[in-house]
């Protein structure tokens, strides 16, 4: 009877105290006594609209979603520039490697005798008469801009982000299956030939593919995982039709034996060869080579059979090469990786140089090379 409620009309409750004033008629005033005191009230107000002070968890939860968005947001493009990065890397070799095949040039020799220049110049570097590195150049391509978009989370043609993702892991399986394909030919069709740049490349197709199968999920995988294996069986099977008439190329340095020989320099020296062959040697300047380099021999053609004569050449392979045969000491000393290499003045140069970068390097004078044209 003292209290007085509220209307109910809300969900929460306040709790407080007011002010209530005795009743003017009080009955039985010998055994009650009604003082004036302060009563609790009960404040109850339940609605189904937002609360009008806005006092509620709905801010942290806002708050917390969108943290939760922002890791999210940023996990994804962090995958997406590794796909941006590796696609590049890729783009860089297999340009690399289309400019050898356009132009027919040898690729830096690599220890061991075999080259690059017998896989690109073999059958299995065409595939349906297109070079096989102009694909491999298009299919970087299309990863690193399709990453790139997907970076950016804003794709072409309307095209959604998962459609996106699944794009680029369809393009990175036919990359992996193409390159486990690639290697099988290396090591039975190839053997004993090697590639870097072919490695690299292999290593770089399964990353990516690695990273498609992190970025998609396993549930999602599950949907298209008949797709993937259809493509993968497409891309074998195309392959094997390109190479089917290919004619495997012989062994080399795995099984065959290379006794010492001396190459014969068929090109006569010009006085500024010979001036800059001696400055060459006079500087401390080394060239090191084997004896079954081509690039080596078309190294000292340019110099000339008496300019040749004055360099300081270091034969990294003097007894002869076969299966098991270490690199000379001083060339494992020097770090040499292929051939021919040159250091001068602490600088290393690989493959062929021309002989005005060669007197750029070491500081031929122009004053030596006018006396030498004086002398042609």
């Amino acid at each position: 009877m003292m209290a007085r409620f509220v209307s109910v009309s809300s969900c929460q409750f306040h709790f407080g105290f007011r002010e209530v004033s005795p009743p003017s008629v009080t009955f039985y005033r010998r055994r009650f006594e009604v003082s004036d005191r302060r009563f609790p009230s009960i404040s109850i107000k339940c609605s189904s609209s937002d609360p009008e002070n806005g006092e509620d968890s709905a801010p942290s939860l806002s708050s917390s979603s969108s943290s939760s968005t922002s890791e999210v947001s940023t996990s994804d493009s962090s995958t997406y520039n590794w796909y941006t990065g590796i696609g590049g890397i890729g783009m860089l070799d297999t340009a690399y490697l289309t400019y050898l095949k356009v132009t027919g040039s040898d690729a830096f020799c690599p220890i061991g005798g075999g080259t690059c220049g017998d896989v690109l110049n073999s059958d299995y570097a065409v595939v349906f008469g297109v070079p096989l590195p102009v694909i491999g150049f298009v299919m970087y391509g299309l990863v690193t801009a399709l990453s790139a978009e997907l970076g950016e989370g804003n794709l072409p043609f309307g095209i959604s982000k998962t459609n996106g993702r699944f794009a680029l892991f369809g393009i990175t399986t036919a990359m992996a299956s193409a390159s486990a394909y690639f290697l099988y030919i290396l090591s039975t069709k190839l053997s004993g030939s090697s590639c870097l740049y072919c490695l690299v490349s292999a290593f770089l197709s399964f990353s990516l593919f690695f990273l498609s199968v992190k970025d998609v999920k396993l549930q999602e995988i599950q949907q298209v995982v008949g797709l993937q294996i259809c493509l993968a069986i497409i891309v074998v099977a195309s392959l094997t039709a390109s190479y089917s008439t290919a004619q495997p190329i012989p062994s080399r340095s795995g099984d065959i034996e290379l006794p010492y020989f001396r190459t014969e320099i068929s090109s006569t020296s010009s006085p500024y060869a010979i001036a800059l062959a001696k400055h060459l040697n006079s500087i401390g300047a080394k060239m090191y080579g084997a004896f079954w380099c081509s690039h080596c021999l078309e190294q000292k053609e340019m110099f000339g059979r008496e300019a040749a004569k004055q360099l300081n050449y270091v034969e990294c392979f003097p007894d002869g090469y076969k299966k098991g045969t270490k690199i000379l000491k001083a060339c494992a000393d020097a770090g040499i990786e292929g051939f021919p290499t040159w250091i001068i003045n602490d600088q290393v140069l690989s493959g062929e140089i021309e002989l005005a970068e060669l007197a750029e390097m070491s500081g031929f004078s122009l004053d030596q090379a006018n006396a030498a044209n004086q002398l042609q």
